[in-house]
């Protein structure tokens, strides 16, 4: 009986050690994050592919584009080649970040400006819903994806 005890004890000991669980969120995990929203943002608005594809693990995926190459050449042809990319600003607004201290998700309103038209115009308002990791290099985006918010484009004016 004292051995099926003490084998019962030393299962439930190495159980309880393989199931780590993570520590809640601090005030640096929540401030490194809101940094990485901002880095991403600088980073695609002065069109700085290499940066913007720091802001995601290796194998990251933004809406279709997933893997570093992927997300740079998506900076470089299809955000500044096709889409004006140099005359645009990212503004976000309502952050919400929920997870512990290894992974995250985050989501955040985005409203999309047009410096090009005098004045400035708002291009598109939509939302991010993302999820994060904490890296060795720091917390990253292991996926984004957006949706547009607010009335289809289709809408016609209220009578």
């Amino acid at each position: 009986m004292k051995q099926y005890m003490l084998a019962l004890a030393l299962s439930a000991l190495a159980l309880t050690a393989t199931n780590v669980v993570a520590e809640p969120m601090t005030a640096q995990d929540y401030f490194e994050i809101q940094q990485l929203y901002a880095k991403y943002n600088h980073a695609i608005d002065s069109g700085d592919a290499e940066g913007y594809a720091d802001t995601f693990t290796p194998d990251g995926v933004f809406n279709n584009n997933a893997g570093r190459d992927a997300l740079i050449k998506f900076i470089k042809d299809t955000w500044i080649g096709r889409m004006n990319g140099a005359t645009r600003q990212h503004w976000n607004t309502n952050l919400m970040i929920n997870g512990d201290s290894k992974a995250a998700t985050g989501s955040v309103y985005l409203m999309l400006v047009d410096l090009a038209t005098k004045p400035a115009s708002i291009m598109t308002m939509a939302m991010y819903d993302d999820q994060l990791v904490k890296t060795p290099q720091g917390w990253r985006f292991t996926k984004r994806q957006t949706k547009r918010v607010g009335p289809p484009a289709t809408a016609t004016a209220p009578k």
